[in-house]
C-alpha cells in the first residue's frame, strides 16, 4: 500500500525545487565530479524521491555536514520546504579514501560527517554556519573541500575505469585485469554494490537524461535507446529503482514541463 502511494504522489528531486550543478575548480577535479546546490520550494512538505546515481555525496544541511551514501533505490527523505541543500558529488573512486571507509558499509545511508573522525569538520560547520545565506554559504563550501583535498590521496583509477564502462555498455572486466571475484570486491569497495548493480542504475540515469531532453520519443523507443532489453524490461527496472513508471518520470522531467 506504501509503495502505490509512493507511485501516486512521489515527485523526482529535480522537480521539486530549484537545482544547479557545476563543475568544481581544477584543484578539485581529482575528488569531486560536480558542486551543486537545490533549493526547495516552499510550502506544503511533497514527497521527495532521490533516486541512485552511482555516486556518494557530501551534503551541507540544516547546520550540518552529511555524507549520502550510495542508494540501491530511491530514497525518501523528509526535508524541510524551503531549505537549501549544498552538497559535491565524490568523483568515482574519491569517496572511499576521503572517509576512509569502503562505501559498501554507507548504502543507503546518511551519516554525519564527524562520525568518520575528520579533525576539520566542526570547524568548517562553525565557518558555514557564520555564512549570511545560502549563496555565501555555497562559494565557502568550496572553498573549505579545496583546504580539505590538499592532503587527499588519488581516487584509484580503477574506479574510474569501472563507472566508464557501466556508462558505456561495456563489462569493466574486460577493461582490468582482474577476475570476476577481484572486480566484485572492488566495486564493493569503491561504489557500494557489484558492477551489475552499478551498470543498473547508469542504465536507469540514462534513461532519465533522455527523459530530460525529449518528449515525444515513444517508451519503447526510449528504452532501446537506454540501453534495456525492451519496453517491459524498463518499466520493470524504473519501478525497483525508483517506484515510479517510465510515463510519470517522462513527465516529471520533460522539456514541456520544465518550461511550464
Amino acid at each position: 500500500m506504501a509503495s502505490g502511494k509512493r507511485k501516486e504522489t512521489a515527485l523526482l528531486a529535480a522537480r521539486a525545487g530549484c537545482y544547479r550543478e557545476s563543475m568544481p575548480p581544477p584543484t578539485l577535479r581529482r575528488h569531486f565530479s560536480r558542486l551543486w546546490s537545490h533549493a526547495l520550494h516552499d510550502g506544503p512538505p511533497a514527497m521527495v524521491a532521490i533516486v541512485p546515481d552511482g555516486y556518494c555525496d557530501l551534503l551541507w544541511i540544516d547546520g550540518r555536514l552529511l555524507v549520502a551514501g550510495p542508494d540501491r533505490t530511491a530514497a525518501f527523505p523528509v526535508i524541510r520546504p524551503g531549505a537549501t541543500v549544498i552538497g559535491a558529488r565524490f568523483a568515482p573512486g574519491a569517496a572511499a579514501p576521503w572517509l576512509k571507509t569502503p562505501l559498501s558499509a554507507l548504502v543507503g545511508c546518511s551519516v554525519p560527517l564527524d562520525d568518520f573522525g575528520r579533525k576539520d569538520t566542526a570547524e568548517f560547520e562553525a565557518r558555514l554556519a557564520d555564512c549570511p545565506d545560502p549563496s555565501a554559504a555555497t562559494v565557502l563550501f568550496g572553498r573549505l573541500l579545496e583546504e580539505a583535498a590538499r592532503d587527499e590521496e588519488e581516487p584509484a583509477r580503477e574506479a574510474a575505469v569501472i563507472f566508464a564502462a557501466a556508462d558505456s555498455r561495456h563489462p569493466a572486466s574486460g577493461l582490468l585485469d582482474m577476475s570476476e571475484r577481484q572486480l566484485r570486491r572492488r566495486c564493493h569497495h569503491h561504489f557500494g554494490y557489484g558492477a551489475k548493480t552499478l551498470e543498473r542504475i547508469r542504465r536507469f540515469q540514462r534513461f532519465l537524461d533522455l527523459c530530460r531532453r525529449l518528449d515525444t520519443m515513444p517508451l519503447a523507443r526510449l528504452a532501446l535507446e537506454a540501453g534495456f532489453a525492451d519496453q517491459p524490461h524498463m518499466t520493470r527496472e524504473v519501478g525497483e529503482l525508483s517506484t515510479l513508471t517510465p510515463a510519470v518520470i517522462l513527465d516529471q522531467l520533460s522539456m514541456r514541463q520544465r518550461a511550464d
